[in-house]
């Protein structure tokens, strides 16, 4: 497997945080989306871990990025999938027990507050 230098691997993370740190509340976003909008379009898999990495009570809302199904993967972390499923039925998106939802309805266009486009 081909090492990324530690300064890229640095700024993929500070870039996925910062995105992260954008998603409107009652918006979602895909690992994809998220990997896109940092610049490595085929890095999803590397934005879950980045956030999974967070320490706990951090305020990044980690639980806005979802796979690209509208489904949070639950197998071999129960306890965290049933977390997201609250944080994001108290943000007001309609999640089934089962962790899955809506994604296109509540997908996050890249806008930030006032109105400019990260990406297009």
């Amino acid at each position: 497997m081909r090492q990324i230098p530690k300064a890229r691997q640095n700024g993929f993370r500070d870039s996925v945080l910062e995105i992260v740190s954008m998603i409107p509340k009652g918006k979602l976003a895909s690992y994809g989306q998220v990997a896109l909008m940092a610049g490595y379009p085929r890095a999803a898999r590397q934005v879950g871990w980045v956030l999974h990495g967070l320490p706990k009570g951090s305020v990044i809302p980690w639980q806005r990025v979802v796979n690209t199904n509208g489904y949070i993967p639950s197998h071999g972390r129960e306890f965290d999938a049933l977390k997201q499923i609250a944080l994001l039925r108290a943000e007001g998106i309609q999640v089934d027990d089962l962790g899955r939802m809506d994604l296109e309805f509540y997908r996050w266009d890249g806008r930030v507050k006032k109105g400019t486009r990260i990406i297009v």
